[in-house]
């Protein structure tokens, strides 16, 4: 299995995003939105710009 974004609804009729990795864990999910489109935006929010996000380790 691939990673891979998957679009649902939560048990308020939110939609989220979880990102789930080759082994099926989730690796982390979103915030809920009212528009399936919104969760389709934050998909490819970070799609564009996690490629490039820092790493803040806030153990130093």
């Amino acid at each position: 299995m691939a990673y891979k974004f998957e679009i649902y609804k939560d048990k308020a009729g939110e939609f989220r995003v979880r990102f789930r990795a080759g082994n099926g864990e989730i690796m982390f999910s979103t915030e809920g939105y009212k528009a399936k489109s919104s969760a389709k935006n934050a998909i490819e929010s970070m799609k564009k710009n996690g490629p490039d996000a820092e790493i803040d380790d806030q153990t130093d």
